[in-house]
Order: structure tokens, then sequence, then C-alpha cells
């Protein structure tokens, strides 16, 4: 079974080859019926010829993932890999590497945490500052949220079972709330100005509490999924400075545009961060699955997360720069995913990164200006960062469920609905850089 066949990599590397020369088409959701026939007794006591196998991956399987990665794709929030970080993580993948801790992958591990560096830098966090890449912002949340119960539970002398609750938005991300379930959090759910969390609106909800001393930090949003809004950073690093709370940054989607110079003012308050999630995968054009979790104080992480057994105990030693990412998060194995980004940022430095972020942006300017000026289009409210939400007056959600089916049926585009204030819209979430004005001017024309 471990044996080298050559005839099986060349299968495979011409396969990838192809798949990273040619762009993707997007490709349609596959039939639970078709596909069960289609893996009907593959995997069983025998094997098969290899070229059969991915044969049938690439004619029946493949075909049914829709290519996150197309100029066409605009729903959720797409992904674009380039090149060097999709050929870098196929290198990760079949070293089998070990990025669980310094003894065992100190080289990727360092390469790592120069990437973790950039963006600590990026935000403002000090010097010491640093953390690890999990599989995406649900685990980045997750375990930020950990540290800071736990912090909060020793520094306020707090039983395992006493009540604590954390501040979170009307507008924060669904992980939050989960997060917050899994950990024995409750929410404390603040009203939003606008859809922003700001820091008069907590102050407010804080001193209307009847009793908030068991409330132990706010989750802030540096980019709503929906509509791309960043939270009155300043004002929430102010009120967590006042009543000694955790400031927790998701920036999952949005905090790729630190790298922005147009948009960079809107970040101010950042830098106070406490805990900070950026998942590379999304805006910081890396492969799945990635995103990096930077606390200010990585000790009080290293207090929450290290795990203790006797199997463990040649990875922990006194030496400080021995970095072990399996102190920083919930996880114990990991790959080690940040680097495909490290290795694209070698490659092409950062300022190519902040001119395809700003080509996103600039594009999604002209979109607003192009819904602005159409009759029969209402543009929602102006975007912060790369989602534009608008709607075609007169429509239903019937309407839009369809417009956004045929438009995949002809493979135009990917385009989901979504909701907003109780209401069917649609949404375009602008990234990758090969998406041109003139592919959304024919988009919206289909709208007509």
């Amino acid at each position: 079974m471990h044996t080298y066949d050559p005839a099986l990599t060349d299968l495979v590397v011409a396969t990838v080859r192809d798949r990273l020369l040619n762009r993707p088409p997007l490709k349609h959701p596959g039939e639970g019926e078709k596909l069960d026939r289609v893996l009907a007794g593959l995997i069983g006591p025998e094997g098969n010829d290899p070229a059969e196998v991915l044969r049938l991956w690439t004619e029946q399987l493949a075909p049914t993932t829709i290519a996150v990665d197309s100029p066409r794709f605009l729903s959720f929030v797409p992904a674009a890999p380039t090149q060097a970080a999709a050929l870098f993580d196929m290198l990760v993948s079949c070293s089998s590497i070990q990025g669980v801790s310094w003894l065992l992958a100190s080289g990727p591990i360092a390469a790592e945490n120069q990437v973790l560096r950039l963006l600590a830098d990026l935000a403002g966090m000090p010097a010491d500052a640093g953390g690890c890449f999990v599989s995406g912002g649900s685990a980045g949340n997750l375990s930020a949220l950990v540290t800071a119960r736990d912090t909060a539970r020793r520094r306020r002398d707090l039983g395992f079972y006493d009540r604590v609750r954390f501040a979170v938005s009307d507008q924060a991300h669904s992980s939050i709330g989960n997060a917050l379930r899994i950990i024995g959090v409750e929410p404390f759910v603040v009203p939003t100005e606008d859809h922003r969390l700001t820091g008069p609106a907590l102050r407010a909800a804080l001193h209307a509490d009847a009793d908030p001393s068991d409330i132990i930090g706010v989750a802030t949003t540096a980019g709503t999924t929906n509509a791309g809004i960043i939270d009155d950073l300043t004002g929430m690093a102010s009120v967590a400075r006042d009543f000694d709370l955790w400031l927790h940054v998701d920036g999952a989607y949005g905090g790729a545009g630190l790298l922005a110079p147009s948009v960079r003012h809107r970040y101010r308050g950042i830098e106070h961060a406490d805990s900070l999630v950026i998942d590379p995968h999304k805006w910081l054009f890396a492969p799945f699955d990635c995103a990096a979790l930077l606390y200010r104080d990585p000790r009080l992480a290293r207090a929450a997360h290290t795990q203790d057994a006797s199997y463990l105990d040649a990875l922990h030693t006194d030496d400080d720069t021995q970095w072990n990412p399996s102190d920083y998060a919930h996880h114990l194995s990991r790959r080690a995913r940040g680097l495909p980004l490290w290795f694209s940022l070698a490659v092409h430095g950062t300022r190519a990164y902040s001119e395809a972020i700003e080509k996103a942006l600039t594009l999604t300017r002209d979109t607003a200006a192009l819904i602005r000026n159409a009759p029969h289009l209402e543009l929602i409210r102006d975007p912060e960062l790369s989602a534009v939400l608008f709607r075609r007056i007169g429509w239903t959600a019937e309407d839009y469920a369809e417009w956004s089916a045929r438009l995949l049926a002809g493979q135009a585009a990917f385009v989901a609905p979504t909701g907003w204030e109780g209401a069917t819209v649609a949404r375009f979430a602008f990234l990758h850089p090969e998406t041109t004005l003139e592919l959304v001017e024919e988009i919206v024309g289909t709208m007509a």
C-alpha cells in the first residue's frame, strides 16, 4: 500500500496542473441519488485501478463542487488562492508535516510565525503578540473565547459553575453564538445602531443591566459577513477598558482590509484587541483551511489551552523561544496550514496583496454606483468593504431564488440571495481580482 507508484503520481500531478492552469467553470450541485450510484461498491476489500478512480473523481465528483475560486462566484465569502499558495499547499499536504510543536516542526512554525507577526503589526498589536493558525473563523473564535473565559475566571476568582456573560451584537457571526453555547457562557446581546455595534450602545446596555459584574468581555466584528460593516472598535476598546472586559475582534472576512490604504482608517481601535481572528482563506488568497488567531498576551492562551500528559512532556520546555501552536487553541494535532500563505507572501510581496484587495474595493464602489443609476434597482447601503447589498424593486423571495438558479444554470454567475431586515435581497461579495465590472454589468442586466 505504501509502495511508490510513479504512474499514480503522474496522474495526480497532471490533474492538479490542469486545475491550476485552467480557470474552472462554476459547475453545478450534484444529485444525491446519482452520486450514491456512482460511489456504490467503490470501497471494499479489494482495491481499484487508480486511473479509474481518478477518472470517476474528475468526471463525476469534481463537477458537483461549485468553484468558490471562480471570478463568477459572488456569494457568501469567496476564496481565490494564488497559484503559489495552492502549489505550496500541495507540498505541505504530501510532506505530512506535524505542525503541533517546535520539537517536530521548528522551521515550518517559524515561517508561520513570520506571517502572524506581519498580521499583528498590521493590526498594531504589541511586539510580544502571537498565536497560531487554526482551521477557520469558527475555530478561532471558539479558542479566543475559551481564553477570555478562563482568564476572567482566574482574575475574578470565579468558580467553574459561576455565571459569566459575554457581550455580543445582534449582528455577530453565527460562530460567536455557537462558541458561547459550547463553552457555557451566556450571550449579553447589545442592539446595534444601523447594524453597527458602538461604544455608547454597549456602555448604555451595561449601565441598564441589573448586575453587569458577570459580563467578562465583548465580541466585536471587523467586517460583518452579510454587509461588511466594521464595528466602532475605538468605542469598544474604551468601554472594555472601563469595565475590565476582554476585547475580541472577529475579522475573519474583513480583517484583510488592514492591507488596503483606502479603508485602513476604518479599523482604528483594533490595536487594543485582546484577541483577533483573520481568515487568510478568505481575502488573503490562501487555500482552505487557514485562519490566523492572535492574542495580545499569548501567555493567557497557553494557560487556557496547553494540554498536559506524560506523552506530551517532551514538547514542553523552559525555553520560551520554542513555540508550540498546540498551546494557543483548542486543537492538538494540526497541519502547518499557514505555510501556503507564507510562501505566497514571500513570492509576491505585500504590495501585490494590497493591490489585489484594493481592486476588489474599487469594483465594489463602481458596482454601487452602477446600482444607484439603475432605475429598477435600489442600493440598500453604501458598502464599507467588498459586500454590496441591493434589491430589485418589486421582486419577491421567489423571484430572487429563480434568478439565482438561472444564473447558475447558465454558468453566468453564482449569486445567492440573502436576508436583510426581514426581506430577501441580492448580494455581491467581491474578492477575486479577476472579477470585472463588465461581468457585474452582465449580471445586473439579467434583472431588468
